[in-house]
């Protein structure tokens, strides 16, 4: 039979091993297949002929064998992006202007790749024959070029299909999002997309796929990769946005929600259409997934940046994060107080904690005895061990309670720090110029195992199974492995929480030590 000082050593060693687990899960199992610029002519045309099919509500809808790329006839410009529209009425091109928005090469980023279609605005009929037609007459103009720095600027496109006129009136506002209304003089079935997601960050961290709100503002994340074979199909949708780990392109009606299939693509990368008939109406958004950004489009839209599990909590620790930065001006300094302030919210409970494991620890030996005395009476050494702790003041779970109630905070932090696109570019002190990616030099993580080190060292243990005491020495270990390849922001929240643990510890320790010795000379007395 276990006893309970070895049950709260177990506790404790699963707590630790919990942050591992969720974290190799994010960075291995839960990694994206990234669809670079030079894909093969193979997958480009399987992603061309793709359809989307979606359990008897949207037909086979196939693309026609025709070369996918067009000449632009639109060019606009803003003070924060270009774009273009191609002759098939669709955003063939979307580069950010912003400095931040830049490869390490110094090239900007381009949200929409000509070679991962569908395009945004792309439009596919049900009727075959229809459809072949769409894609190779060309739409007409209202203008050639839109200049948004003077304010909004409307494009009216329109496509002749025989018997059938397609009139796309779309308004461009500066920051990124447009008003879309499409007319046609028939009440034709056909899909239109806001355009595959963004091919810039896609890495193993984040998730990358689709998100769909419902009008009773329920969320769903459909990962790249697992929808079902045939199309999926959904109703009531009042946002539909394709994303990667910063950026997003939307479609987001709050007054008329729409229906939504969603598809996969051969290659594993989802793809979302809106099922529409004759006329059809929608707002949109192509952009990095910027708070403030979104919020000052619609608040709701907020909704598209996703925390996962504890997206409860990570939203109104964002707005604090933000809030500070408002402040100190500097994001890293943001997230360091941000950590000290949560390490002083958690700081009673924690003292608890370390308090309660100094007790257990000098109780250890009386324990021991009890064992061996009642050996082979487990009920009576179960009740003289309580009836110790009762004596004592001490909590054999005492020590493992902050520990847990670290981890929604922490697992908070990781999602804010990871998806949060205003670290982009956003530097620290010295050698940290950019909080989004990971540290050049390895410092942050190289101390934050240091930190971890010590905070073991310092942290009362009493361990009598080797194979314990052999994971807890290795855990700083295996965390500095972690967060070499972590964004600098998240590892500069950890390391400063590590440090803060190794301060209270010796502080705890001192305190006890005195408290203890004042107790012997009492009773001396």
């Amino acid at each position: 039979m276990l006893d309970d000082l070895s049950i709260q050593k177990r506790a404790i060693i699963a707590t630790l091993l919990a942050f591992i687990f969720f974290i190799g899960y994010d960075h291995f199992y839960l990694s994206k297949l990234k669809v670079a610029p030079e894909q093969n002519q193979t997958t480009k045309q399987a992603m061309q002929n793709s359809a989307p099919v979606a359990q008897g509500k949207a037909q086979s809808i196939e693309q026609p064998k025709v070369d996918y790329t067009k000449k632009p006839i639109v060019n606009i410009k803003s003070k924060t992006f270009e774009a273009s529209i191609d002759e098939l009425g669709r955003i063939s091109a979307f580069i950010l202007k912003d400095a931040i928005y830049k490869s390490d090469e110094g090239v900007s980023f381009n949200l929409v790749d000509p070679s991962f279609s569908p395009l945004p605005l792309e439009i596919r009929f049900s009727d075959s024959e229809l459809n072949k037609k769409a894609f190779e007459a060309p739409y007409s103009t209202s203008i050639s070029s839109a200049d948004l720095t003077t304010g909004s600027k409307t494009i009216v496109l329109t496509q002749e299909l025989g018997d059938i006129t397609i009139v796309k009136t779309i308004k461009f506002n500066s920051n990124g999002s447009y008003e879309l209304d499409v007319k046609l003089n028939k009440d034709v079935e056909y899909f239109i997309t806001p355009g595959m997601r963004p091919n810039i960050i896609v890495d193993s961290y984040t998730v990358n796929g689709l998100l769909l709100r419902d009008s009773e503002d329920k969320l769903e994340i459909i990962k790249d990769g697992k929808v079902e074979k045939g199309g999926e199909d959904y109703s009531g949708i009042d946002i539909a946005a394709a994303f990667d780990r910063y950026y997003t392109t939307i479609f987001y009606n709050f007054d008329k929600p729409f229906d939504v299939v969603a598809t996969q693509h051969s290659n594993k990368v989802n793809q979302l259409f809106v099922l529409a008939k004759g006329s059809f109406k929608t707002n949109g958004f192509i952009g990095p997934k910027n708070q403030e950004l979104l919020k000052s489009i619609s608040p709701e839209l907020t909704d598209v940046i996703e925390y996962g599990w504890f997206t409860f909590i990570a939203k109104p620790m964002f707005s604090f994060l933000s809030i500070l930065h408002n402040y100190v001006g500097n994001w890293g300094w943001a997230i360091v107080i941000l950590t000290l302030v949560i390490r002083l919210v958690l700081f009673p409970l924690t003292y608890k904690g370390m308090v309660s494991m100094n007790k257990m620890k000098d109780l250890a030996p009386k324990i021991k005895e009890i064992q061996a005395k009642y050996k082979n009476e487990p009920q009576k050494m179960q009740a003289q061990v309580m009836q110790l702790y009762k004596k004592h003041g001490a909590n054999p779970m005492g020590g493992c309670l902050p520990i847990l109630l670290q981890i929604p905070v922490f697992f908070a932090i990781y999602r804010v720090l990871l998806n949060a696109i205003e670290l982009q570019g956003a530097p620290w002190i010295f050698w940290i110029q950019n909080l989004a990616i990971k540290d050049p030099y390895f410092v942050l993580p190289i101390i934050m195992g240091i930190s971890m080190f010590l905070q073991q060292r310092l942290t009362p243990t009493n361990f009598t199974d080797p194979m314990q005491e052999k994971i807890m020495k290795f855990l700083p270990l295996i965390f500095t492995f972690f967060f070499m390849t972590f964004p600098a922001g998240l590892t500069l929240y950890w390391c400063v929480n590590n440090l803060c643990s190794v301060v209270q510890q010796l502080v705890v320790n001192r305190i006890f030590k005195k408290d203890k010795k004042e107790a012997i000379l009492e009773k001396k007395q």
